[in-house]
């Protein structure tokens, strides 16, 4: 390290501390792994594994890549001779391929908040680790394929009554709308230059936290730009994995009226047209004022036959024909809406008390979350995006915003995760396939239904 003679660098010496503990650490972290690694082969069932030789591997963590060497074994499984790692099967659950799993989680929210280039540039300035844009795209659609397993296996169960859920609530609350987002490439030749995402929340009440704000809890997501019924079958799923839905005795749905929203609506669900959308309506389609203000007053004292009386009236005594046909639009947007023009509060329905500490209060989160969910990340800059691709980030954004990204890392990882190799290498082989920068994963045999984990385990180095 070089000390300046005539003025301090603050940033020169920052960085060059920073380099050096990194440098510290990452021969810690070598010294530690094979350090447990010697412990595992002493601890072993040596009847059951054979040691080989040592091989070198690498760990990229936020420190930069660490390099160590661990023991081969020989053991037999169902009949056949393999290869194995036992310092892999131990420290599996913490590793994402070749990624730490907190360095897979500081690149799954790097890119949740820039684009893929702004991220790998930020995390290679800010950690000591060098990934590019390619490898920061390549965690995304690793995430996005693996949180579309699970949703689909969670709409699987709730269509089956066998959701995993464990919150129980007396009153849940659902939202949704829709989002236009741009196309690219072969999409946008054979779906157009734009495509609506459907997104959806759900939550339990809301948390006072400071004198006239409050937090939605309980709040679980989905985003898809999928059909009407995958979609409702995918948001039944991610409900139903987050809350027992059995325990539910009131299901409120608000929304802008949309048909696909509609079909959500069953016996069961109390149905709420938006109030913002409600009002902007009366507002876009009435231009005269004490209209206006008839139409609300019946509104707001629930006097629905009555207001649309009023409405055909209105129509009925104009010569304008534009103004008859702003009235008539406005009749048939409240007509397809009538049964949640009041408010789920306003209405006769018994409701139970909220849990201690829960607020319940009208609905109208969802303009909100819309931007904070999707719209910040994925439609600022003139972004433009694959139907693939776009899945895979929204899928990435929605568990961000539930803050379950940790889970959503952690289970990249098959349920036994060990590398396996099925003949010995040779010595012409070994230079290719092990040494500085190997990523095992690679070559290990992947399950075809598990087509996603090749992306994650392929990553490389990057120099």
């Amino acid at each position: 390290m070089i000390i300046p003679t005539n003025a301090m660098d603050i940033n020169r010496l920052e960085e060059e501390f920073y380099r050096e503990a990194c440098q510290t650490a990452r021969e810690k972290l070598r010294q530690a792994l094979e350090a447990y690694d010697l412990k595992l082969l002493e601890s072993r069932d040596k009847e059951k594994y054979r040691t080989t030789d040592l091989r070198e591997t690498v760990l990229k963590t936020r420190m930069g890549d660490v390099e160590y060497r661990r023991r081969q074994y020989k053991t037999v499984e169902d009949g056949k001779t393999v290869y194995v790692y036992l310092l892999d099967m131990a420290i599996g659950e913490q590793v994402v391929g070749h990624f730490s799993q907190s360095m897979a989680e500081t690149i799954a929210e790097a890119n949740c908040e820039m684009s893929y280039r702004h991220s790998a540039q930020t995390i290679s300035e800010t950690t000591g680790q060098n990934i590019s844009h390619t490898t920061a795209w390549k965690v995304t659609q690793a995430l996005g394929e693996r949180a579309n397993n699970q949703e689909l296996e969670d709409a699987k169960r709730a269509a089956e009554s066998k959701g995993r859920g464990q919150v129980e609530v007396p009153l849940l609350f659902e939202e949704q709308d829709g989002v236009w987002l741009n196309l690219q490439g072969d999409d946008r030749k054979t779906r157009g230059s734009s495509i609506e995402m459907k997104v959806a929340i759900a939550y339990s009440g809301t948390v006072k936290t400071g004198a006239k704000r409050y937090n939605l809890t309980g709040k679980v997501a989905c985003a898809n730009f999928e059909g009407i019924n995958q979609f409702s079958r995918r948001k039944d799923g991610v409900i139903a994995s987050y809350y027992n839905v059995d325990e539910i005795q009131h299901h409120v749905l608000n929304g802008d009226g949309a048909s696909w929203i509609r079909r959500s609506v069953t016996d069961e669900t109390i149905y709420q047209l938006d109030t913002f959308h409600r009002n902007q309506a009366i507002f876009k389609y009435i231009k005269d004022a004490d209209a206006r203000k008839n139409i609300f007053k019946l509104l707001y004292s629930k006097q629905i036959d009555l207001m649309f009386d009023v409405i055909d009236a209105y129509a009925n005594s104009t010569d304008d024909p534009l103004v008859e046909k702003s009235y008539r639009e406005l009749e048939s947007y409240f007509q397809n809406n009538r049964d949640g023009l009041i408010l789920y509060k306003r209405r006769c329905v018994d409701l139970p008390e909220p849990p201690e500490g829960v607020v319940y209060r009208r609905c109208g989160a969802m303009e909100s979350n819309i931007f904070s969910l999707i719209g910040r990340r994925m439609k600022r800059r003139r972004t433009n995006w694959s139907i693939n691709g776009g899945n895979n980030m929204a899928r990435l954004l929605t568990l961000k915003a539930t803050k379950r990204i940790k889970e959503a890392v952690s289970g990249l990882l098959p349920e036994k995760f060990e590398q396996i190799v099925q003949t010995p290498l040779s010595a012409a082989q070994s230079p290719n396939r092990v040494g500085k920068g190997y990523n095992g994963f690679a070559h290990a045999a992947i399950p075809p239904s598990q087509k996603w984990m090749k992306d994650i385990f392929a990553l490389k180095p990057i120099h």
